[in-house]
């Protein structure tokens, strides 16, 4: 569930993974605050060319961003009526951006040191906060993104083959119960691991 690591030895995969998660952080905060479009395409640029230094296959990125564009297919026209063309097209820049930044972060960087890196960063908080379950935390929950994007990507896809169409409720409904599925699966999982206390 968890293995989506692509090996590599580029900068982006040698980087240490704290360093990587604060430049995640600061750069998803700094895209929700572009109000230009020129400067959500230069963004959206730098994503781009963070990928193709991080060699990632083509196939994987498409893979982890298409499930998102078809939420936003949604979404965007949606938003356009409430808040015309621009707004909308900035959102879904925005949404893109940042789940390929989310999906670059788990494509380069291994769980392990996602939860060293979380270690390391509560360290001086280990009196209050269990560093080992907030890095598991944070590792579930970046993972669960390209997770959720795979459940909608299939569901389409199962919806297509039936030649099914249309009704927003068709795709949301099997999406959550999948997810429901996933969740539930994972949480057996942890539970066997002992970490159900």
């Amino acid at each position: 569930m968890i293995g989506l690591y692509v090996p590599g030895s580029t900068l982006v995969h040698r980087a240490p993974a704290l360093a990587k998660l604060g430049l995640l952080a600061v750069t998803i905060a700094v895209i929700t605050v572009l109000q230009e479009p020129w400067q959500l395409a230069a963004a959206v640029g730098g994503v781009g060319v963070l990928f193709l230094a991080a060699r990632i296959p083509p196939r994987m990125v498409w893979r982890h961003v298409v499930p998102i564009l078809w939420l936003l297919a949604i979404a965007v026209p949606v938003q356009a009526l409430f808040a015309g063309w621009t707004a909308a097209l900035m959102m879904g820049g925005r949404v893109a951006a940042s789940v390929a930044l989310a999906a670059l972060f788990t494509l380069t960087t291994t769980v392990s040191s996602v939860l060293d890196a979380c270690q390391q960063l509560l360290r001086p908080f280990r009196r209050w906060v269990d560093g080992d379950r907030v890095g598991l935390l944070l590792a579930l929950t970046i993972r669960c993104v390209p997770l959720t994007a795979e459940i909608v990507r299939e569901v389409i896809e199962a919806r297509r083959a039936r030649g099914a169409t249309g009704s927003l409720t068709a795709l949301a409904v099997p999406v959550i119960v999948r997810s429901l599925q996933s969740a539930e699966a994972l949480g057996e999982a942890l539970v066997a691991r002992g970490l159900d206390d």
